[in-house]
C-alpha cells in the first residue's frame, strides 16, 4: 500500500516592532483550527521582531486562517504574511549531516560574509540557518549548513579567510558538538601576553641575543630544542630572586580567565602546555584552576640559574605527546581535544588535535591550523565551539 508523502502546508511570517502578547495573539488566532506546528523561528533585532512558523493545515481551512491572521495582524499593528502549498514530508523532515561554520569579524564585513555565502553554495552546501552568537568585542555569526563535505568546505573557506581578514571554523553538528572536550593551550603569547624567557633574558643583559633565537625558533627555521639550550645558557648565573621578579610581570591575555572558567563551568577540561618554564607560571596556572601542565625546569644550584634545562625539553613533540597523555587521563577522544598555539612548537599537537587554532600566531601556523583567531582576546575561541556571549555572561565569567 502506497504511503501519500505530501501533506499541505502554510508558512506564516510575522514582522514589526517586538512587544508582549504577540506571540500568544497569534497562536490564540491559529488555536481554533485543525492544524499542527511543523516548525518556528523567532528573533529579535533592535526590537524588531520577526517570527516565521509552518503549519500542517486542511486546504479547505486556508481562507479562513488568512482571513484571521489578516485581522489579528490590524489589532497588534504588525505584518502577517502567509504562503499556502503542497509540500513534500521529505523537505520538512529534519536534516542530518549539518555543519557549523563560524565566522569572527572586528569589525564583520558584508564582502567577508558574500564571499562565505558564495563559498557555500560553490560546494553545493545550503545554509540552513544564520544567527549572531556575540556583538561585543567581536562580532561572531554562526552558519549551520548541509549538504557539504567538511574538509573540503572547511579548505576553500580558509582562502576567504585570508582574503577577508575573518577568522573561520568549521566543525560538524550532531550531538559530539555538546561532547566533554579537552582544550590545551601555550603558555607564551598565548595564555599570557609576555615571552617569558625574554623577561629573564632583559634581567640578565642578553635580551637581544635571545629575541634573536626565540624569533628563528618560533618561524621554524630552528629547532626548538637546540633553540631553547642556547637561550637558557645566556641566563647563566642569573640570581633565583629573578625568577619571582618574572612571575610579577606576567599577565594573562584578554579574556583567558574567561576562556578557562566557562570551559571548566561547562564540564570540559583545560590544560597547558609550556616551552617555557615551570618555575615561573606554576604558580599562575594553579590560581586558575588548571591541573594538567607540563613545562620545562631550569636548573638552580646556591641560589642562581646554571644555564641548563633539567630533564626531558618539551618541544614539538613533547607538546603532542602531552596532549595525547592528558586527552587519555580525561578520558576523552583526540576528535574531542583543541590545541591552541601561536608558534612553530605548536605546530605537532596542532595537527593531532581535533581542532587547532592558530591564535595570533606566525603565517606558517595560521596555514597548518584548522583555524584561527587574530582578534587579541582569549575567550573569543569559545566563539569558536558554538558558546554564545550570552551563554559565557550566564555562566558568570566575566573577561579577565
Amino acid at each position: 500500500m502506497s504511503t501519500d508523502t505530501r501533506r499541505y502546508t502554510g508558512l506564516i511570517l510575522v514582522s514589526g516592532i517586538d512587544s508582549p502578547g504577540i506571540t500568544q495573539a497569534l497562536f490564540e488566532t491559529l488555536a481554533p483550527f485543525a492544524i499542527t506546528v511543523l516548525d518556528i523561528e523567532q528573533v529579535v533585532i533592535r526590537e524588531r521582531l520577526i517570527l516565521t512558523i509552518l503549519i500542517d493545515l486542511n486546504p479547505d481551512h486556508a481562507q479562513a486562517i488568512e482571513q484571521d491572521l489578516t485581522a489579528c495582524a490590524e489589532r497588534l499593528g504588525v505584518d502577517i504574511a502567509t504562503s499556502f502549498q503542497t509540500q513534500e514530508m521529505a523537505s520538512i523532515a529534519a536534516k542530518s549531516g549539518l555543519l557549523h561554520v563560524v565566522a569572527l569579524g572586528s569589525p564583520l564585513a558584508p564582502q567577508a560574509i558574500a564571499e562565505i555565502a558564495s563559498t557555500i553554495a560553490s560546494l553545493s552546501g545550503n545554509i540552513e540557518r544564520i544567527h549572531r552568537t556575540a556583538s561585543y568585542p567581536v562580532t561572531a555569526i554562526e552558519f549551520i549548513v548541509s549538504g557539504a563535505d567538511q574538509s573540503v568546505l572547511r579548505q576553500n573557506l580558509a582562502v576567504v579567510s585570508a582574503d577577508q581578514n575573518v577568522d573561520i571554523a568549521v566543525s560538524p553538528g550532531g550531538l559530539m558538538r555538546w561532547a566533554k572536550k579537552l582544550v590545551v593551550m601555550d603558555v607564551d603569547s598565548t595564555l599570557i601576553q609576555q615571552e617569558v624567557i625574554e623577561l629573564l633574558a632583559a634581567k640578565a643583559g642578553a635580551l637581544k641575543e635571545v629575541q634573536e633565537i626565540t624569533s628563528a625558533a618560533m618561524r621554524g627555521d630552528l629547532d626548538f630544542s637546540q633553540s631553547l639550550v642556547a637561550r637558557v645558557a645566556l641566563l647563566k648565573g642569573l640570581p633565583e630572586s629573578a625568577l619571582d621578579e618574572v612571575r610579577g610581570e606576567i599577565t594573562l591575555t584578554p579574556g583567558a580567565r574567561t576562556l578557562v572558567q566557562t570551559l571548566k563551568k561547562l564540564g570540559h577540561s583545560v590544560a597547558v602546555v609550556s616551552g617555557g618554564f615551570t618555575s615561573v607560571i606554576e604558580p599562575l596556572i594553579k590560581e586558575l584552576g588548571i591541573t594538567h601542565y607540563r613545562a620545562n625546569t631550569l636548573e638552580v644550584k646556591n641560589g642562581a640559574l646554571t644555564g641548563k634545562v633539567l630533564g626531558t625539553i618539551i618541544d614539538r613533540a613533547g607538546k603532542a605527546t602531552a596532549l595525547r597523555d592528558f586527552a587519555q587521563i580525561e578520558g576523552v577522544d583526540l576528535e574531542q581535544t583543541i590545541a591552541i598555539g601561536d608558534g612553530a612548537n605548536d605546530l605537532d599537537m596542532i595537527a593531532i588535535a581535533g581542532l587547532g587554532i592558530a591564535f595570533n600566531a606566525k603565517p606558517a601556523v595560521k596555514a597548518a591550523a584548522d583555524s584561527s583567531v587574530s582578534a587579541p582576546y582569549l575567550d573569543s575561541v569559545l566563539y569558536l565551539l558554538g558558546i554564545t556571549r550570552e551563554e559565557i555572561e550566564e555562566a558568570g565569567a566575566l573577561r579577565k
